[in-house]
């Protein structure tokens, strides 16, 4: 069953998504981001070219005929066909296919409609048994 862990109270989503993308790479070598759209894949696929700045995150987008051959995808399809160790959600809903993946990430930043999305997420999943485990970041910070 997969194992789901909520990361809340995130003053920067996708500095935290990047850093859990690196983490899971590492880990794993290999990890899906599912964006909220098509503008979400393409300013998330921006950030990860200029953060960490010493560094570099190998990514593409599913319709990529590199697909195979890179570690790190960012796309909004709800659909995925390749190696599911790790799935990082920056979407409002839970993906449809979260349960291929061994891990998944929810990232919840500090704004209201984010929060209350986050919420029903966690209900969600809570509802059809899965175990959740809790990253308040802002004790960290």
């Amino acid at each position: 069953m997969t194992t789901i862990d909520f990361y809340t109270h995130c003053a920067d989503r996708f500095e935290v998504a990047s850093k859990l993308v690196a983490k899971a790479w590492a880990q794993h070598g290999s990890v899906r981001v599912l964006t909220d759209g098509a503008r979400g894949t393409e300013e998330f696929g921006r950030f990860l070219w200029l953060w960490p700045a010493t560094g570099f995150l190998p990514h593409c987008q599913l319709a990529s005929p590199l697909v195979a051959e890179t570690p790190i995808v960012v796309d909004h399809a709800l659909d995925h066909e390749g190696p599911a160790a790790v799935l990082i959600n920056l979407n409002g809903l839970p993906p449809p296919f979260f349960s291929r993946f061994e891990r998944m990430a929810e990232i919840v930043s500090l704004d209201e409609a984010d929060v209350a999305s986050g919420r029903e997420r966690w209900k969600f999943y809570k509802a059809r048994g899965y175990e959740i485990r809790s990253h308040n970041l802002s004790a960290r910070a």
